[in-house]
Order: C-alpha cells, then structure tokens, then sequence
C-alpha cells in the first residue's frame, strides 16, 4: 500500500503544477517558467477532473495499510482534493474577484526575478514569455468575471492594485535589460510593451465598467462561510465552538491586561491607588493609559524597513544563543512590500517554495499609501511603535513564519511540504510571540508584555470578526469598536482589518484557532513529561514533521490513531 501510494503522490506532484505554472514557479519547480496560467472556465474544469480521479483513486487505497507518515499524507492529500473542486465549483470565486487575475500577472514575473535559482539571462527569457501571455490572460479574467456579483471592495481594490503589475516591470525587469544581449533585449521590450498594453487595458475594464456596476454582496452567509472555515481549519471545531472560546479567551486575555497594567501604572504613579473591585471603564483607562506609554516610542516611517531588518537581526542572535529552536541556514531579509501586493495587510512572510529549499525569504512591509493625510500616518505607527514593530517581527520572521517554514521545507515528504496547513503555521506564529516573552527576550519589560497580550487579543477578534461580518451581517461601526474599544487597535490599523475581513474569509480563524492548538499541546507535552521536558527538542521535533494539521502532530507524537 506504500508503495501505491508513494506512486500516486508523485503523481499529483508532478501533474498539479501544470494547472498553475506561476505556483510552479513559486513551488520551485521551475519546468513551466516560461508559461502563463490558463484561467478559462475550460481550464477549471479540467482541474476538477484531475482533482477527481487523484481522489477516487486516493480513496481506492486502505489507510490502514499506510505507514504513519502516509496515513497522515493521505488524509491531506484527500482535503485539499476535495478543497479544490469545492472551491472551483461551489464557491466561484473566479467568477467575482477580480483581484485574482492582478496577483496572478504581478506574481508571474516577481517569482521570476525575486529569487536567483537560475542565471538572471535565463530568468529574463522566461518573464518575457509571461509578459507576452499577460494580455491573453487578463481578457480569459474578463471574460468569466460576471461583474454583478463583484462586491465594490474587490473591485476598489483591484483598482489599486492593478497598476501595481506595471511598476512591478518597470522596477525588477527593465533595469537588467542592458544586460542582454541585442536579440533578447529587442523581445523584452517589446514584451514590456506588450504587457503594459494589457495591464492598462484591464484597468480601463476595471474603472469604467466593473467599478461603477459592482454590486455584489461580499459576506459569503453561514453555509458558505462554514464550509470555507472546515476546509481552512482541517478541525473539528465548528463556527460556534470557535466563537465561544473566542468569547471566553478576550474575557481572559483583557483581565490579564489590567493586572499587568495595573502594576505598570504604579511604578509610573506610585501614589495612585486602585480600586479593590475596578469597572470595565476603570480598567479599560488604565489599559490605555499604559498602552499610551508604548507608543510614544514610535519608529521613523522613512526607516521602518531599516528598523525591522535590525530588530530581525537581534532576536535572530537572542534565538540562537537562547538555544530554543534550531536556526536554518537560509538567508531572510526584510523588504519594502511590493505594489501590486498592498492592500490587504501590512507585512506578510514571503518563503520559498519546498523545492527551492535554501533560496532567500522576504518579509514584507507596506509602507502607508501615498493619499493617507498625517493623522492617518501617525495612527499606523501608534499601532506598529517600535515594541510592536518588534512582535511583528517575532510574528512574520523569527521565530516565526520564516524559521517554522524553513524547517517545513525541510520535510522529506515534498508532498506534505505542498500541502500545508495554514492553521499550524499561523499558530505557530502566534504562540512564538508569548513564548519569546517568556523566555526572556525582552528582560523586564512590563510594556512588551502588554504590547504582545494586546496583539494576543487582536489575534482573538480576528476570529470573531471573521464570521461575524459573513455570517451574522455586523456592521462596519460594530467592527471598529469591537477592534477599537474592546482589543485597544489604533484606527488605522482596525480600518485596514475591516478591509481586509470583507477581502477575505475563513482566513482570518487560523490564527486564534492555530494558538490554541499549539499552547494547549505545549501544555500537554510538559505534563508528561515533567522535568524531562526540554524546551528546543520539543520545538524542533514539532517542526520536523512539516506543517501538518496539529491533530496530525499530536497523533504521530503520542502514537494515536491518524484520523482522517
């Protein structure tokens, strides 16, 4: 049974990337580099055949006959199968989001460029042969968008963004095109030419027709949303379950605020005295008193990039000389977001695909648009002040994604390497923010403290916001004080979540869930095992399997049955 199903992962390993030559790319397998995406009604349903027969075949083989590993492949394998054709079929979002196509052409020539996995004059070739393809692509976009049902957030947004492609080629490709020789220059300027011509037709399309007739609703409604959430999840929990711990934990996390802050307020008033039983008007003030405190300490806008690559460096040396995870080899550095990017978060963690093991990763920050007025800007560095800009980067870089995913590329099955979980790797992230205050690296720093429990509970209202204004239609003033009031977000950042709730769904979830998940096993593991328990042999045994669902973790961990 191994043997069968070793066969059929290779399988699906080699074929799926056909369906997507600019995931491809982004995977490292770099034999469709010099192609483009077919994003036809066509070309779907050929995906869902092909996702179909890898799944009747899958099902064909007894799990109980598969090693553990295999068992737990299978079972991911099975998921994403049927998450594809759910996500083709039932909830269409090619048919209204016309931000897809825009990432898709930004993405074909940045995974190009970005990385040196082959000589630059070759890479060059192949972004010219997707710079040729990028109109074709955009009008087969066009041509099964139905713009009725695109909501007026996607269409803004794809507005902003789609400009983007063209500053992306103009930036990355034309300042090598003297590096060529006199035949491939003459191709990649026209091909610049040509993909320009296609990206500008796409944006008069997007402003004078999908703009002014987008009237499509954005929240997806219970039984969709619920659907999306099982799949992203991969868990047992439902939506309820996960609003009543999210209920339950921002009760929690808050009353964890106050006692911190309360002793933080004294050592800065030590005449002050508190009451014996404080209102919620009482600890919300001395909360944000204290918040106040962090946020005079704001990073310079024009360095912020410069500021982060540094505090990378120091958590980086603190990692290691704390030895609590083993640090990879593979180099990381921090990056001005690139245009066509923006829009839906502020920083994000760009890691090579498992093929490409060792390449560089890119940790992302938007700077604030350019129309933002001076309020709006200080808003934003209120929110990312240099204590958070600190646990953004504990969150985005080390420890987090790009060190747990430089040990998941490492996996030896490329499979499950492919196959991640989004919730393990956002929960990961999110537990290495307390952890890294736990183990000291900060000193005694109380407003540090407060800072990662504040982003403890914007974690909390992620999740609750997610399935809140999809499925039980909260409005955006609801949003914002529930962001504002209740988890202690400045405006700017609760206004960029609020877009960022209508842009995406399910998403969202992964991080609380994903915490949970990971502290509750970390608290399992050192009750078993007592004083036997060592903090970096249990990180770095987490991290080898992979970025598996936790349940898969904890079942190949204790030796529990693989359930499916």
């Amino acid at each position: 049974m191994d043997s069968t199903f070793d066969q059929l992962a290779h399988r699906y390993v080699d074929e799926v990337t056909a369906y997507s030559p600019v995931s491809a790319t982004h995977l490292g397998d770099h034999r469709y580099d010099d192609a483009l995406d077919d994003v036809s009604a066509e070309a779907r349903q050929k995906k869902v055949a092909f996702c179909r027969a890898m799944l009747d075949e899958l099902e064909a083989i007894p799990r109980a006959g598969l090693s553990r590993a295999n068992q737990v492949d299978a079972a991911m394998l099975a998921h994403r199968l049927r998450a594809e054709v759910w996500h083709i079929e039932v909830l269409r979002e090619w048919t209204w989001n016309p931000m897809a196509c825009t990432a898709l052409a930004g993405n074909a020539v940045y995974g190009l460029v970005a990385r040196d996995f082959a000589p630059l004059a070759d890479r060059l070739q192949c972004a010219a042969a997707r710079m040729e393809q990028i109109p074709r692509m955009l009008a087969q976009s066009r041509a099964v968008i139905d713009i009725s049902r695109v909501p007026k957030i996607h269409a803004e947004t794809a507005v902003k963004q789609n400009p983007g492609v063209t500053a992306l080629i103009d930036n990355m490709i034309r300042p090598h095109v003297e590096s060529l020789g006199q035949a491939d220059r003459r191709r990649i300027e026209q091909a610049m030419l040509t993909a320009r011509q296609g990206v500008e037709a796409h944006q008069k399309w997007l402003e004078d027709e999908v703009l002014p007739q987008a009237r499509g609703d954005w929240r997806l409604g219970a039984e969709l949303f619920d659907r999306k959430l099982s799949f992203a999840l991969q868990s047992a929990l439902t939506r309820q379950d996960v609003r009543k711990l999210a209920d339950a934990e921002l009760l929690r996390v808050r009353q964890e605020m106050y006692d911190l802050a309360a002793e933080v307020y004294l050592r800065e008033y030590p005449h002050a005295k508190h009451p014996a039983e404080p209102s919620r008007e009482y600890q919300q003030a001395i909360i944000r008193a204290c918040l106040e405190m962090a946020c005079r300490e704001m990073p310079d806008i024009e360095r912020i990039v410069e500021i982060a690559q540094s505090q990378l460096d120091r958590l980086t040396e603190f990692v290691r000389s704390s030895d609590i995870v083993t640090v990879q080899p593979d180099p990381v550095k921090v990056i001005e977001m690139p245009e066509f990017r923006r829009g839906r978060t502020l920083a994000y963690c760009d890691s090579p695909g498992p093929l490409d093991v060792g390449q560089g990763t890119f940790y992302a920050i938007a700077p604030p648009p350019s129309d933002w007025t001076a309020e709006q800007v200080h808003s934003l560095l209120r929110e990312y002040n240099l204590r958070s800009l600190e646990n953004l980067t504990v969150h985005e870089a080390m420890p987090g994604h790009y060190l747990q995913i430089t040990h998941s590329s490492r996996y030896q099955s490329t499979l499950r390497a492919m196959l991640s979980s989004g919730t393990f790797i956002e929960g990961w992230a999110v537990y290495t923010e307390g952890m890294m205050v736990e183990q000291g690296a900060y000193g005694d720093d109380p407003l540090m403290k407060l800072v990662v429990l504040k982003w403890r509970l914007r974690c909390i209202s992620n999740a609750i916001l997610d399935q809140t204004t999809h499925v039980d239609g909260m409005s955006r003033e609801e949003a914002m004080e529930l962001m504002i009031e209740d988890t202690f977000q400045e405006e700017r950042e609760a206004a960029g979540k609020w877009t960022r709730g209508q842009l995406s769904s399910a998403q969202l979830s992964t991080y609380f869930v994903g915490y949970l998940e990971h502290a509750a096993f970390r608290r399992e593991m050192e009750a078993k095992l007592g004083d036997r328990f060592d903090l970096k042999a249990y990180h770095d045994k987490l991290l080898s399997y992979g970025s598996p669902p936790m349940q898969y973790v904890r079942a190949l961990t204790l030796d529990l049955p693989i359930e499916a």
